[in-house]
């Protein structure tokens, strides 16, 4: 059985602005790396045998400040990054749903029909988490595995596991900054532990 940790990154500046991220970096607030400090502190016993992380600023530094307490290589990964929403990046959310209404609806309440010029859609997200997902379970059969990412990029992943379709994306649970989810894979099967942080959801 190999066992997923997947962990989204700390509080950033940019969080507390609500200012759109997408690939686009932003470092971690001063709650972010408390956020990371004390998912450390709780990860800190655990076995895992590998660590991966988005190459984004923020899902680096989160990661780093977990494998403080393991003997480990962090490997960054591009695939591991947000989803990119082109244009939209650096923008304010107040400032996108205002002048593109249209795209930021379909984005914020059925992303099942976003499709922005210059951007990803969720499928395409959803495509690549999984691709490296199926990857790193050929890789590492037996273990436990740190993934260090991004709340769509995870809940992508989540999604795709539980079924879920893609217009009920954002229900809950949230992806918190510094959330945990586990979920484990057994030969084809594939079973959701813990679901941002929530062991019942």
């Amino acid at each position: 059985m190999t066992t997923l940790h997947l962990i989204r990154h700390g509080q950033t500046d940019w969080n507390l602005e609500r200012r759109i991220q997408g690939q686009t970096d932003s470092t971690l607030s001063d709650d972010g790396r408390a956020q990371a400090a004390s998912i450390a502190n709780e990860l800190s016993s655990h076995p895992f045998a590998a660590a991966y992380s988005s190459s984004s600023v923020r899902a680096r530094d989160t990661a780093t400040a977990i494998l403080r307490h393991h003997a480990i290589e962090l490997q960054l990964r591009d695939e591991m990054r947000e989803i990119l929403l082109g244009a939209w990046e650096g923008r304010l959310y107040q400032d996108v749903k205002e002048q593109d209404p249209i795209n930021h609806g379909y984005f914020a309440e059925d992303p099942s029909r976003f499709a922005l010029d210059g951007a990803e859609t969720f499928y395409q997200v959803q495509a690549r988490a999984m691709a490296l997902v199926n990857d790193l379970v050929q890789q590492h059969p037996g273990e436990q595995v740190l993934l260090v990412s991004h709340g769509i990029w995870i809940k992508t992943i989540l999604t795709h596991i539980e079924q879920r379709p893609m217009k009920n994306f954002w229900r809950p649970p949230q992806m918190e900054n510094c959330c945990h989810s586990i979920i484990e894979f057994n030969q084809d099967q594939a079973k959701i532990i813990q679901y941002a942080g929530l062991v019942q959801w």
